[in-house]
């Protein structure tokens, strides 16, 4: 009799949080497609170009859809060619950055930069496995190309630095960085 009652219980329990998730407002999937509205109202908002070839010469506003991900956006911001290093897979790379939700409008704007702690975040350019830096980052370096270029991305919460994953909130980072080769 007591096994009974404890396969009762637990089917109960199934059945609660099936019907329970069932209920909620607040899903993944919802969390997701909100994500995407906000990434759309930041780009209507600001008036940027959505291009989708890397152009010789970049408008203010134009931002590249970077291929193969959802919700990516890349600005080159400023190429520095002359004296400076290629990036190649395996480099150690430092970075400064500003983060900043596209959530809040641009004279509300919260951020967090490298500069509040003085330190660049480094880690290894085409490494998947560092987690000091964001799946986005490698991307953005990828188009970058040059040691001492600047960008701005638009970021979504899963390419985004491993907390930013669970928040489902979007990000835009601007970019700066260094090669160090030993």
């Amino acid at each position: 009799m007591k096994k009974y009652k404890w396969i009762g219980i637990g089917v109960l329990c199934v059945v609660s949080c099936i019907v329970m998730s069932g209920c909620s407002s607040n899903t993944y999937a919802k969390q997701l497609s909100e994500e995407k509205r906000l990434i759309e109202e930041y780009i209507e908002r600001n008036g940027i170009n959505v291009i989708y070839e890397e152009p010789e010469v970049w408008g203010e506003k134009d931002y590249m859809k970077i291929e193969g991900y959802d919700n990516l956006y890349f600005h080159l911001e400023d190429q520095v060619i002359k004296d400076t290093m290629e990036v190649k897979v395996g480099d150690r790379v430092s970075v400064r950055y500003l983060k900043y939700k596209l959530t809040e409008y641009a004279d509300t704007i919260s951020y967090w930069t490298t500069d509040d702690g003085g330190y660049p975040v480094t880690f290894t350019y085409g490494d998947g496995t560092d987690v000091s830096a964001c799946t986005a980052w490698h991307a953005a370096i990828q188009q970058m190309k040059y040691s001492g270029s600047t960008c701005k991305i638009i970021c979504p919460s899963k390419l985004g630095f491993e907390d930013d994953k669970y928040n489902v909130v979007p990000y835009g980072y601007t970019l700066m960085f260094r090669i160090r080769r030993f």
